[in-house]
């Protein structure tokens, strides 16, 4: 049994490839300006790597911001059911999930088959999400995935008093003209995430154990400053970046086992606009 599932946020895309339940590929790409661009690049650079063409794969599920725009997934569900489901397969300990998108910022609690029994998000304020790291990034002149190093040399905390965007961007600026140390004020910024993701956490009340999801979990300092915000240790999952494609593609395997895929969902979409 062949499954696929395609996982298009606003930064990034990412495809999984599963053969008998096992993972087969995986890939991640900027995502372009057209989610059905981004969908179509990634799983043929997935399905390149398993050596499969799409006819191969029996059932797709796509998830993430652009999900309705990918053109070859049979359905289509929401990321939240996904980062559950593909964090259980990952750790089979985990009850509560953080996932901390592009754009928003998800605490999700599950049951033991990674069913989502809880969950609230934020996508109302970039001050949780990854677009914040990679604005105060790109103000900095540093690379997205350097901060989590640099952090590490951290010698002395600081605190950012604005949760906005626009004006903690400001506050950074400041701090350079004033001689702050890079790795200071990036440890600031992890810490100023991690506290608004964990506010949204313990709302829902945190039961361990925790995973982090999603790509900023593989910065190091991030997964820091949410553990210690948190006040739990987090566990590692193997590869957060493809979780919620991991999910979306197990999801696929639980619906083929059910009967037969229906058509896929861009090409009824279709049929019906030209009629």
């Amino acid at each position: 049994m062949i499954t696929a599932g395609c996982d298009v946020g606003s930064l990034t895309a990412k495809a999984v490839i599963l053969k008998d339940g096992a993972i087969v590929a995986s890939e991640v790409i900027r995502a372009k300006t057209k989610p059905e661009d981004s969908a179509r690049e990634v799983m043929d650079l997935a399905l390149k790597k398993a050596g499969l063409e799409m006819g191969a794969v029996e059932y797709c599920v796509g998830t993430g911001y652009g999900r309705k725009h990918i053109p070859f997934v049979n359905d289509v569900e929401s990321e939240i059911a996904c980062h559950g489901r593909g964090a259980v397969w990952q750790v089979p300990s985990a009850k509560t999930v953080v996932d901390i998108g592009g754009q928003d910022c998800k605490a999700i609690r599950v049951d033991e088959s990674g069913n989502v029994t809880r969950y609230v998000y934020n996508d109302k304020c970039a001050s949780g999400t990854g677009r914040f790291l990679e604005i105060i990034a790109e103000a900095l002149d540093i690379g997205l995935e350097e901060l989590g190093d640099i952090s590490e040399h951290s010698t002395k905390k600081l605190t950012l008093s604005n949760q906005c965007v626009v004006f903690a961007e400001t506050e950074i600026i400041s701090l350079v003209n004033e001689g702050a140390e890079i790795p200071d004020i990036i440890r600031a910024l992890h810490n100023a995430v991690a506290s608004r993701a964990a506010s949204l956490a313990k709302s829902i009340v945190v039961e361990s154990d925790v995973v982090m999801s999603g790509g900023v979990a593989k910065n190091a300092g991030m997964f820091r400053a949410l553990s210690e915000a948190l006040g739990v240790p987090l566990r590692q999952i193997g590869d957060p970046q493809i979780n919620g494609a991991l999910g979306a593609a197990l999801l696929a395997a639980d619906k083929l086992k059910s009967g037969p895929p229906p058509p896929l969902r861009q090409a009824q979409c279709n049929a019906r606009r030209e009629a």
